[in-house]
C-alpha cells in the first residue's frame, strides 16, 4: 500500500514537473515573439516616424528583397505592420504626386514581405489610378498581383478598368475581364460584360458597369466619392450621345437642325431632355448641331474616336 501510494506521488510530482516545464516554456515563446515584435516595430517606426506620421518617410524603406531576409522569417508580420500604418496614410484625401510615388514604393515593400497578401494590391490599385491619376504605377502593382495572385478575381478586374476606360484599349481590358471571370469566386456578370468590351468599345454603358462594381467593392470613402464624380462625367457622355441621335433623327425628318433641344421632346423624338448630372444644362450649337455640358464642355477622351481630344 505504501508502495502505491509513493508511486502515485511521485508520478504526481514528474507531471507537476512537466506541466511547469511546458508553461515556462510557452512563457518563454511569448516573450520571444512578443520581443521580436517589438524590436520590428521599433524598426519600422524608426522609418515612418510614428509620432509625426510624415508621409515623405514612406520613400526612405528599403527595398523588400532587402528588408525581407533580415526580418528573420518574420516577413509576414512586417508586411502587416507596414500595411497597418500605411492605412493612416490612405485616409488622407489628397497627396502630391512625389507622396503617390512613396505610396507605390511602400506597397512594393508590403507586397514583396507577403506576395500573398491580395489586399494591398487591390485597394493601391484603385487609389492610384483614381486619386493619384497614375494608371502607370496601378497597373505594375496590379499586374505584380495578378502574378502572384492568379485565383483573385478583383486584381485583372482592375486591370481591365484601367486599360478599357481609362487606356482606351477595349480588347486588352477584355482581356483582363476575361481572366477575372475565370478566377474562384468572380461575379457572375463578369462573362457577359467581357463579351460586351470586345464588341461595344466605347460604349458609355459598359463603363457605367465598371464604375458601379467599383464603387459598391470599395469602403475607401475618397475613392468613392472620386468615382461617383466619373460616374457623372460618363452620364454626361451618354446622355450628350443619345441627345446627337436625337439631333440627327430631327434633321432627318425635318431637313434642318432644332433651333433647341427641347423640339426633341415635343416632336416626340426623345421622351425628355435629360438632366444634366452636374446641375448644369445641355446646349445645341445651332449652326453645328453639336451638343455640349454647361459644366463639362471637353468630352472624354476614352470615347471618342479622335484620340488627340483630351478628356
Amino acid at each position: 500500500m505504501n508502495g502505491v501510494l509513493l508511486f502515485r506521488a511521485s508520478t504526481a510530482n514528474v507531471m507537476f514537473v512537466r506541466t511547469k516545464l511546458v508553461s515556462l516554456a510557452l512563457v518563454g515563446a511569448l516573450l520571444t515573439l512578443v520581443t521580436l515584435v517589438t524590436w520590428l516595430q521599433h524598426s519600422l517606426d524608426r522609418q515612418l516616424d510614428q509620432r509625426a506620421m510624415r508621409i515623405e518617410e514612406l520613400a526612405q524603406l528599403p527595398r523588400g528583397e532587402y528588408l525581407k531576409p533580415a526580418l528573420l522569417g518574420y516577413h509576414h508580420l512586417g508586411a502587416d505592420i507596414l500595411w497597418m500604418r500605411m492605412l493612416q496614410v490612405f485616409g488622407k484625401k489628397h497627396n502630391s504626386a512625389d507622396e503617390y510615388a512613396w505610396i507605390y514604393h511602400a506597397l512594393d515593400v508590403v507586397t514583396t514581405l507577403d506576395p500573398q497578401y491580395a489586399y494591398p494590391y487591390y485597394v493601391g490599385g484603385v487609389v492610384l489610378t483614381n486619386l493619384a491619376d497614375r494608371v502607370d504605377l496601378s497597373n505594375r502593382l496590379l499586374e505584380k498581383g495578378h502574378r502572384e495572385n492568379p485565383n483573385e478575381w478583383n486584381l485583372p478586374f482592375l486591370l481591365g478598368y484601367n486599360h478599357y476606360f481609362l487606356l482606351g484599349d477595349a480588347a486588352k481590358g477584355a482581356e483582363y475581364i476575361g481572366r477575372a471571370t475565370r478566377a474562384t469566386g468572380a461575379p457572375t456578370f463578369l462573362s457577359g460584360l467581357a463579351t460586351r468590351m470586345y464588341a461595344e468599345a466605347g460604349n458609355p454603358d459598359v463603363a457605367l458597369e465598371f464604375l458601379e462594381a467599383l464603387w459598391k467593392d470599395n469602403p475607401d470613402l475618397a475613392v468613392r466619392e472620386n468615382l461617383a464624380i466619373r460616374v457623372k462625367e460618363v452620364m454626361v457622355e451618354r446622355d450628350i450621345r443619345n441627345l446627337e441621335v436625337g439631333i440627327d433623327r430631327y434633321r432627318q425628318k425635318h431637313n434642318r437642325l432644332p433651333t433647341r433641344l427641347l423640339d426633341l421632346a415635343s416632336e416626340g423624338i426623345l421622351p425628355q431632355i435629360p438632366e444634366e448630372p452636374f446641375g448644369g444644362v445641355y446646349e445645341i450649337n445651332s449652326d453645328t448641331g453639336e451638343v455640349s455640358s454647361s459644366t463639362h464642355p471637353t468630352r472624354l477622351k476614352v470615347f471618342r474616336l479622335d484620340k488627340d481630344i483630351q478628356g
